[in-house]
């Protein structure tokens, strides 16, 4: 399953019928809130569940940062829950970024399941384009139980000692905006800065004023741009581990050989560590 799925392309698959209908996830959250289920509750796609990040879509917040990996049985019950099935196709859609939809997809992959994809523009452009948006469920379109089993390894995964060697001998990106990798500001995190080594990769570059993602020729060449290249490891790092998500899908729609392995700790997990260094301004250091 390609990983970006239009708006048209998905109005179709729930037009066809409960075979082909994809479980449809909404996962929209926002860091200095409003909830997101408050969202979803004031209108949602036809048949969607809701999915936190914090509580479903993360672990329990601590030494391993602010969204760590969740438990493999916790996210199996709660995928279940939200109807994922073996085999089944998954669109996961967030408020128009991509961001969180991204982990979504990310997890899923992460979990072992291969048929997922995040929606274009996402539920902004579904609601701009005057496509259909409940705000009740639907017996008809609701998502049954699902037998999903939760099979980690499905995607690589960094620890701290890991980042330092890709910053080292491969490539690894930073997600987050210039001014929080430079260590100007720190608005969540314990320090400012950035790995050493790590290189500045705004995860707002992937896609347009839309929310649409950016063609693959042209995100082949941001990456480019940042010594990405085949052969060469590459790793992707962020505040929490979520937008960093939004790395690994563009390099994959950018044609790029090999998942790209993810921190999930990321700076909230490193920054925590008084031992570990941080380096700042607009160089990796």
């Amino acid at each position: 399953m390609h990983p970006v799925i239009s708006t048209a392309d998905l109005a179709a698959l729930l037009d066809a019928g409960p075979a082909a209908r994809p479980t449809v996830l909404d996962v929209r959250w926002r860091l200095a809130g409003p909830p997101g289920v408050d969202s979803y509750h004031a209108g949602h796609l036809p048949g969607a569940a809701y999915l936190d990040l914090d509580t479903e879509l993360a672990g329990s917040p601590g030494a391993g940062g602010r969204h760590p990996l969740p438990e493999p049985g916790a996210l199996q019950r709660s995928l279940r829950a939200a109807g994922v099935r073996a085999g089944h196709p998954v669109v996961a859609y967030d408020d128009g970024d991509s961001s969180v939809a991204a982990r979504a997809w990310w997890l899923l992959r992460w979990a072992g399941h291969r048929e997922v994809a995040v929606l274009d523009g996402g539920f902004a452009a579904w609601q701009a384009e005057g496509r259909p948006v409940t705000t009740e469920s639907d017996e008809a379109t609701a998502p049954r139980e699902g037998d999903i089993t939760v099979r980690p390894g499905g995607m690589p995964v960094l620890d701290a000692e890991g980042a330092v060697r890709y910053a080292r001998s491969g490539v690894l990106l930073d997600a987050r905006a210039p001014q929080r990798y430079t260590g100007e500001t720190e608005p969540v995190d314990p320090r400012p800065g950035h790995i050493p080594g790590a290189r500045n990769a705004p995860f707002s570059a992937h896609s347009g004023p839309d929310g649409r993602w950016r063609a693959p020729e042209e995100l082949a060449g941001h990456f480019a741009a940042l010594g990405v290249e085949p052969g060469v490891p590459v790793g992707a790092y962020c505040g929490s581990g979520v937008t960093a998500s939004s790395v690994v899908l563009a390099l994959e729609l950018a044609g790029h050989p090999e998942p790209a392995a993810l921190y999930p700790g990321s700076w909230s997990e490193w920054s925590a560590d008084p031992e570990r260094p941080a380096a700042t301004g607009p160089t990796p250091g």
